[in-house]
């Protein structure tokens, strides 16, 4: 897939555009424009340019999109590479909007005041200093008038476009009522003086300037996944040159170069075990907390890291073919291809628009052929257009999501962008990692079985104590909570994947796998009983021996979270459905759903399977992926709605869309019981918005004067466009009291 960056776009109506431009292109097999990262991936045989070409005749600009992994060394190269990796993935929209929005308020605050507070101005002076106020204002936002004025050139007009009529015809409508009062016509010397709208103008463009704004920061923080996995890139790579070692940049490692992996230190490319044993840290792709024990002929991958013992390794897949690289692709990929929701207003602007236009005509036609005056014609047209402001209508979805990520901080639930609250309410499968999601993603003791009389804990504790494996130091947690001694030992030997032994009161004592204790002492059939029972429970059995006599068994197990089960059953209620998708093996999976109560299970996956499985899932229906580790990123990026647990890594938290901070599952179904009830909040406030149209249009339009006289007054116009938006905001508000309580 290839993936470009597309300028210009402003709303839904924008990327829909894009993606029919392009799709139309000779050779374009597939396009998807997302308007959340601005990026756009497309697929076929079509060239570069023919794509650049075809969006910059559409009214947009696009070029061609680079990421890559940064393997740069040393410290000069190391910055340098990381100033220009950074710089495609800047946030450059959010200062830019910023400085716009202060630069607004500078002039809206006494341009204000001058409008609404008695000043002792006269009203010709006060007029003209209102008129200045406003024209600054309108330059410094030009760009909804461009964006706006641009779709309706390119026949998709967009809420740019309202912005744009509604503040453009208010300030040309009321500068021509100063410029025509300035030279005595005779319409604006009436016993009060007419009323202007400057203040309107410029309160539009800075209020929708204010949504656009904390829009952009949303889209900033889209890119912070790729920068995380970027920055997991191993930069250096010890080889084996002959027979001296030397430190080479990543990059130039080849395939079938012989590297080594101390302890403590990084895979750096992909590659085969053929020397030496190792405890390896996959949780970077795999996100299991337990290391992986790894023996000659095993693989081993790029950014995870060796705990213990010395390998030598032979590399097979190096730069962008390894399984980090792939990963940063899929993320990469997803991203480009994940097409936002399209706001409810974005759409209803492409017919509200044009109408509004068109009633303005009718209105300004059928007045002067009723015989009125040329001035009553163009200000009944002209009162049709400024009734029609926007403020309601771009108030009602801002406003409503406002409200509800409230709710949402405030009840420890994330939310990223608009779109992922509003997506997050149309869910009907969760997907559910397994570790750290599901269970507390931290290694327990759960069993003490000893076989014969012994301080089993006890001893465990005294050979254990001096090793850094996650199950050791669950079992030295365990016996210091229980406040027990360690005993002296000595000649203290970590054997990778198998185990660990040392000496102890004149005994030599072994702790380690079933594999490992067997070829220390026999394992009696009551041992592997209880062994395969606790196996099946999704425990992983720790056997202890001492001179040859099997002692007892301590199960070490990632439990359950204490709310996951209840979790689950909420989410039935909800009529979601659960599945759980994990890269462990089937046998604790099955163990974990049992208890957790859910039926489906999708048992070890690797992280591109993963993506492929959430791919699957959502042919039936809306799916929301939820997770916590590394390997979860591409998985998270591809689902329709991604949710990350709080406690999780800082990449599945970058990548997903929303975050539980609690790190507790069951904000899930409160979070999507928050997303149902703000989208039925966004439709009810575009209820009020497009009924005080309804309402107010026939009046300004002079519907009513043959019939009962009546015309609209500008005050109340003014007044009717407050109010409406007063409606959407109290409605808002409403909707964080009825959510106060959300758990």
């Amino acid at each position: 897939m290839k993936q470009y960056d597309v300028s210009g776009m402003m709303c839904a109506a924008c990327s829909a555009r894009v993606e029919k431009a392009v799709s139309g292109v000779q050779g374009v097999t597939s396009c998807s424009v997302n308007l959340l990262t601005n990026s756009m991936g497309v697929e076929g045989t079509a060239t570069d340019e023919q794509i650049i070409q075809a969006v910059e005749k559409a009214g947009y600009g696009a070029s061609p999109k680079q990421i890559e992994a940064p393997s740069k060394v040393g410290k000069e190269t190391s910055s340098a590479a990381s100033a220009s990796d950074d710089e495609p993935l800047k946030d450059r929209e959010t200062p830019v909007l910023a400085k716009r929005l202060v630069a607004s308020l500078i002039f809206l605050v006494p341009l204000m005041i001058i409008a609404m507070a008695p000043t002792g101005l006269s009203w010709r002076v006060s007029a003209f200093i209102q008129l200045g106020l406003a024209a600054v204002v309108l330059i410094i936002n030009k760009k909804f008038f461009i964006n706006g004025f641009k779709g309706v050139i390119h026949l998709a007009p967009n809420m740019d476009t309202l912005v744009a009529m509604g503040s453009g015809v208010s300030f040309i409508y009321s500068t021509w009522i100063v410029v025509a009062a300035a030279s005595g016509h005779a319409m604006t010397e009436a016993a009060s003086h007419p009323h202007l709208y400057f203040e309107s103008a410029a309160m539009i463009l800075t209020l929708i300037t204010v949504g656009k704004m904390l829009e952009a920061r949303s889209k900033g923080k889209t890119t912070d996944a790729l920068k995380g996995l970027m920055k997991l890139a191993p930069k250096t790579a010890v080889v084996i040159d002959g027979e001296v070692e030397k430190t080479i940049p990543v990059e130039q490692v080849k395939p079938d170069d012989i590297f080594v992996v101390r302890p403590g230190e990084n895979i750096p490319v992909d590659g085969v075990i053929i020397e030496g044993t190792a405890a390896i840290n996959e949780a970077a792709l795999t996100g299991e907390s337990i290391p992986a024990d790894k023996k000659e002929g095993d693989t081993v991958c790029a950014a995870t890291t060796n705990t213990s013992g010395f390998i030598k390794c032979r590399a097979t897949r190096v730069g962008q073919d390894t399984t980090l690289a792939q990963i940063i692709r899929m993320v990469s990929d997803a991203s480009a291809t994940k097409a936002p929701i399209a706001k409810i207003a974005d759409k209803v602007s492409g017919v509200f628009v044009p109408s509004v236009i068109a009633l303005s005509l009718v209105t300004l036609a059928v007045w002067l052929f009723a015989g009125s005056t040329t001035e009553t014609a163009i200000m009944h047209a002209v009162a049709v257009l400024v009734i029609s402001c926007p403020c309601a209508l771009g108030l009602a979805t801002p406003v409503a999501i406002m409200v509800g990520n409230g709710v949402g901080a405030r009840n420890g639930i994330l939310f990223k962008t608009a779109e992922s609250l509003e997506q997050a309410g149309k869910t009907t499968i969760a997907v559910l990692d397994k570790t750290g999601t599901i269970t507390t993603g931290t290694p327990k003791v759960t069993d003490i079985i000893p076989l014969i009389e012994c301080e089993l804990l006890t001893l465990a504790y005294s050979l254990e104590i001096k090793s850094e494996h996650p199950l050791a130091k669950a079992i030295v947690l365990a016996a210091q909570e229980k406040g027990l001694t360690a005993s002296p030992t000595s000649d203290f030997k970590i054997l990778a994947g198998n185990g660990v032994q040392a000496r102890m009161d004149q005994s030599t004592v072994y702790g380690g796998s079933q594999n490992f204790i067997k070829t220390k002492c026999a394992i009696t059939p009551q041992a592997q009983l209880k062994a395969d029972e606790l196996s099946n429970q999704g425990k992983t059995p720790l056997f202890f021996a001492k001179d040859g006599t099997l002692l007892g068994i301590i199960a070490v197990a990632d439990p359950l979270k204490d709310d996951s089960a209840q979790a689950v059953k909420e989410l039935e209620k909800l009529g979601i459905k659960t599945v759980m998708l994990t890269g462990d093996n089937a046998r604790t999976a099955k163990a974990i759903a049992n208890q957790a109560g859910i039926k489906e299970i999708i048992a070890g996956v690797l992280p591109d399977q993963k993506a492929q499985t959430v791919t699957q899932l959502k042919q039936q229906g809306k799916v929301c992926m939820v997770g916590d580790g590394i390997n979860d990123a591409p998985s998270l990026t591809v689902a329709d709605t991604s949710v990350a647990i709080g406690a999780g890594s800082d990449i599945a938290i970058d990548a997903a869309d929303i975050v539980l901070v609690n790190n507790s599952l069951m904000q899930l179904p409160a979070l999507f019981r928050l997303s149902r009830a703000t989208v039925r909040n966004i439709k009810q406030n575009l209820f009020w918005a497009f009924f005080y149209n309804v309402l107010c249009i026939p009046l300004a339009a002079g519907a009513f004067v043959p019939l009962l006289g009546w015309h609209l007054n500008p005050m109340f116009g003014a007044a009717a466009m407050s109010l409406s938006s007063f409606c959407v905001v109290m409605n808002a508000l409403r909707l964080s009291t009825s959510l106060r309580g959300t758990k």
